[in-house]
């Protein structure tokens, strides 16, 4: 079972394309089940596999407490997973195929005020390089919402600085080009003429943008370190993870009135219902404003 298994994360990375930390994620969650058939069930075939035996596996992970999310997570990489080995003629059947995934209560993503905003893009030094550098990056995760991961893999020649705009790969290597607004474009140009050349070394020569103190490029924990001391230094007492910006990017443009369909372009979601979420963070906005304020509230 572990080379069909081997084999579907290979279609996965070569054929689907999927972001790194997605095939992470199909890998984790198909080992744990792979293993629960092996032990619990003594499993030693694909073709043995029935639903029933998937249902067990289900209910093993809530007996361990695991969230709905994390379930229908689950779900759909053992269904992809059968639907692969169906497809490739390695199973005869797909058991996964009347599995029901449990219905999610979708959380609100948590965004910060236009107010916090200014105060955290407002903290790293100007007159220092790595300041440069954190306020370029921030700016730019601000201006666009693309994600970190986005964010970190830029090199130079994705920016245009004269026309604009930056050309971004995304999930499923789709190119998007996204649009920068002035203040942007002027603390990445300041970074560029400025700072990088600080992190640049005879040793490594990257093409990376945004550069680490070795030269290298920055990675999403090096990035979610410098948030993390950036937001404790302004102040901001809020939970904060690496889409926090990305985040308050689509609700602030939304809660302004940009179009639907250009957020989901700019964010690069495939479904218009995953960016129909900040709609939903206006309208809480809204209320809470309505009953902190009005006086009959």
């Amino acid at each position: 079972m572990e080379n069909q298994l081997k084999a579907f994360l290979d279609y996965l990375i070569v054929e689907k394309g999927l972001a790194k930390n997605t095939i992470i994620s199909y890998e984790r969650d198909l080992k744990s089940y792979l293993h629960y058939l092996k032990s619990v069930e003594v499993i030693q075939s694909l073709n043995e596999i029935q639903r029933i035996q998937i249902i067990h596996f289900l209910n093993y992970l809530k007996d361990q407490g695991k969230s709905s999310k994390t379930l229908a997570r689950h779900i759909a990489s053992i269904r992809a997973f059968h639907q692969f080995l169906l497809r490739e003629k390695a199973a005869d059947q797909d058991p996964s195929v009347l599995i029901d995934t449990p219905k999610l209560e979708r959380a609100l993503p948590k965004i910060l005020s236009i107010v916090e905003v200014e105060k955290l893009l407002n903290t790293p030094d100007p007159n220092d390089h790595f300041g440069l550098r954190d306020k370029a990056m921030l700016e730019l995760l601000y201006a666009t919402g693309i994600r970190v991961s986005e964010l970190i893999a830029l090199e130079i020649e994705d920016v245009h600085l004269t026309l604009g705009f930056i050309r971004c790969i995304g999930t499923g290597k789709r190119e998007r080009i996204i649009p920068i607004g002035k203040t942007a474009l002027a603390a990445i140009k300041q970074y560029l003429e400025t700072g990088r050349p600080h992190f640049v070394t005879e040793k490594h020569k990257a093409d990376a943008l945004f550069l680490n103190h070795q030269g290298h490029q920055l990675t999403r924990q090096g990035f979610w370190k410098i948030l993390k001391k950036l937001a404790q230094q302004a102040g901001i007492d809020k939970e904060l993870t690496p889409h926090t910006l990305r985040h308050s990017f689509a609700a602030h443009l939304i809660e302004n009135g940009a179009d639907l369909r250009a957020v989901q372009e700019m964010l690069g979601h495939a479904d218009i219902s995953t960016t129909q979420i900040y709609t939903n963070v206006s309208k809480s906005r809204i209320r809470d404003v309505y009953s902190k304020f009005h006086p009959r509230a």
